[in-house]
């Protein structure tokens, strides 16, 4: 008895050992740091919709030394998160990255600026100093202006372009006259830092008609020849979905479990909770990337002049063979 006792346990921990290697190995490579921009992928995780995929999923954060398209041509990753105008840049500059699913369905991006700076529309941009992040998301900015008839070389006529750093400081040392912000973090930093929201004017990339597409899921176009590769995406955006819509139904959980995954301690839970409030109204019902929010991105940065972001329309830059597998 005791032998088929010892054979039954042996079997079971067998197959449990079993189970465990069949989990495909997954690394995630973040735009940014951990916060609630990226908090359906840390819920994915911690409620196990990633395990019930068969998915062991690292989740890597970035940071303003880390280029994630850099990173996934060095093979430090499988997908990554990143803004289509920064992927689309880097495709053309011979970094062969694909879109296989777009989570963020609208865009964040806003221009915010003081109100006694006297500006009211974007007629009121040239002569005035405008903060600008850059390491890729200069692109949508740069594409607004050259919609706009805007130089960005700092002449009479055009604006001047101040490097602005993750911080909203340029604005509130009234260094700039309008900073780039997002809807989820920048702009409630401005406000926690003592200025009403009646003293902001706010430009919003999605009002003005310039708005690209942001948050988007991206791979290696040669490993989507692997059929075993597709599939391993197709679960692993099926449980991330399934994680933002946790989270957007349930924010102030979400954000906890960021705080969870965050090891600098750097963030706040009010920061964060508010953050995934606000992330939740730009999110895809599905992940299904838009063919014609595609196409408007592609003729956005198209619109550049004389210097566009991209110089021709991408080929194969974007896929549904992995969200039709969902």
């Amino acid at each position: 008895m005791k032998k088929v006792f010892a054979t039954a346990l042996g079997m079971a921990f067998g197959l449990t050992s079993l189970s465990a290697m069949a989990a495909d190995n997954v690394t995630l490579q973040l735009k940014w740091v951990t916060q609630a921009q990226f908090a359906g992928y840390y819920v994915a995780q911690d409620k196990g919709f990633y395990e019930d995929e068969d998915l062991d999923v690292t989740i890597n954060p970035g940071g303003p030394d880390i280029a994630p398209p850099q990173v996934m041509a060095g093979g430090g990753a499988d997908v990554m998160v990143d803004w289509m105008p920064s992927a689309l840049a880097a495709r053309e500059k011979g970094v062969p990255l694909v879109n296989i699913a777009q989570p963020f369905a609208k865009s964040g991006m806003e221009l915010t600026c003081l109100k006694d700076t006297g500006i009211t529309s974007p007629k009121d941009f040239p002569g005035r100093t405008l903060g600008v992040w850059f390491f890729g998301n200069e692109y949508p900015f740069l594409s607004w202006m050259s919609k706009l008839g805007i130089p960005t070389d700092g002449s009479p006529k055009g604006v001047t372009v101040l490097k602005q750093g993750f911080n909203v400081d340029p604005l509130l040392q009234k260094q700039a006259d309008c900073i780039s912000t997002m809807t989820y973090n920048e702009y409630w930093q401005i406000i926690d830092a003592g200025i009403p929201a009646d003293d902001l004017v706010v430009f919003k990339y999605e009002d003005q008609g310039v708005a690209t597409l942001e948050d988007g899921l991206y791979v290696m176009e040669d490993k989507l020849k692997n059929p075993a590769f597709v599939d391993k995406m197709a679960r692993f955006v099926n449980a991330s979905m399934k994680g933002w819509k946790w989270a957007k139904e349930h924010p102030e959980d979400a954000a906890l479990i960021v705080l969870d995954n965050d090891a600098t301690g750097a963030q706040t839970e009010k920061h964060q909770i508010r953050m995934m409030t606000e992330v939740g109204k730009l999110l895809s019902d599905d992940g299904v990337l838009s063919e014609d929010a595609y196409t408007r991105t592609v003729d956005s940065l198209l619109s550049g002049g004389s210097d566009p972001v991209i110089t021709k329309k991408p080929e194969g830059a974007w896929t549904h063979a992995v969200t039709d597998k969902m």
